[in-house]
């Protein structure tokens, strides 16, 4: 049987595919508004396409309650420059993400009001390397693939063995995530996800340079950027989240049919219906008990 061809790459030509947070939860109440973080996105992106004339941009919308591609560059026809503007391409995005916040709002409206405003983090990665996946199986030559987070939103415990899975997927296809978290409180998920797959996880200290920060730390191709000295992450959060109460813990149970994790001893996984033994400290416990008391 013959052997599958190697994966042979282009040095400077990327192939982008940018997960955008579109959360009307958490943009409702940011100090940057979503326009103002749509016009840095959009220099961003126009940005990477000027580098070289072969690289390729793919733009994930990442909702509450779904995510869809909404651009391509590889299928758009119009990037040529009017007057001086921003690219005819920007329409084509815009008008698809208008059609999927419109679809998103609508599914929110549905929603119980006691879940995480959290978005579909682990839906969108999907997506993502499955658009990857089937780049490499277009060709034997292909861009430097890698996928960029733009996160605003707080993690969804509910969602981590799904984005951990994502996280291995992506560490054995070789392809880097990186990740810009522009919330308030910095992402478990993205810090893991960056420091497993090899790549640069930020989170800008402002706002308003938005634009500078993409630009100069995500925008250069994987070949130029083992020259440059990129931000290192002082310390990683390898906490997990619970699923029983949502809280990040240090120490745990996990199931060992589907890897929930607990903070204390269940009788019955929640997720897969697993029948869990006697916790180990409750064994010792009864068998202590059961020495102390007295032969009548």
């Amino acid at each position: 049987m013959a052997s599958a061809p190697s994966k042979l790459y282009a040095d400077d030509v990327s192939l982008v595919v940018v997960l955008l947070d579109t959360n009307l939860f958490f943009w409702s109440f940011s100090s940057l508004s979503f326009s103002q973080f749509l016009s840095h996105v959009l220099a961003f992106l126009n940005a990477i396409l000027t580098l070289n004339q072969l690289n390729q941009v793919v733009v994930v919308a990442t909702g509450y309650n779904s995510c869809d591609y909404i651009f391509d560059s590889s299928t758009d026809l119009n990037r040529t420059f009017e007057n001086g503007r921003m690219p005819v391409m920007c329409s084509s995005l815009l008008q698809k993400l208008e059609e999927f916040l419109i679809k998103d709002e609508q599914l929110s409206k549905q929603d119980s009001e006691g879940r995480i405003k959290s978005s579909l983090f682990s839906g969108s990665l999907s997506m993502a390397l499955c658009y990857i996946q089937r780049v490499f199986r277009s060709g034997t030559l292909h861009p430097h693939p890698r996928i960029l987070c733009l996160q605003g939103s707080p993690d969804g415990p509910e969602q981590y063995v799904a984005i951990m899975n994502a996280i291995f997927s992506a560490q054995r296809s070789m392809v880097p995530i990186d990740s810009c978290f522009i919330g308030a409180h910095n992402s478990a998920f993205l810090q893991q996800a960056s420091y497993i797959t090899g790549g640069v996880h930020h989170k800008p200290p402002n706002l308003d340079g938005l634009f500078q920060y993409l630009e100069t730390i995500f925008a250069t191709d994987l070949h130029s950027c083992s020259f440059l000295h990129l931000p290192k992450p002082v310390g990683v959060d390898f906490r997990a989240s619970c699923f029983c109460h949502k809280n990040t813990i240090d120490m745990g149970y996990i199931c060992s049919v589907c890897l929930s994790i607990f903070c204390k001893h269940h009788k019955k996984c929640s997720t897969c219906g697993s029948v869990f033994g006697q916790a180990q400290s409750e064994a010792a416990s009864a068998s202590d008990k059961k020495r102390k008391t007295p032969e009548t």
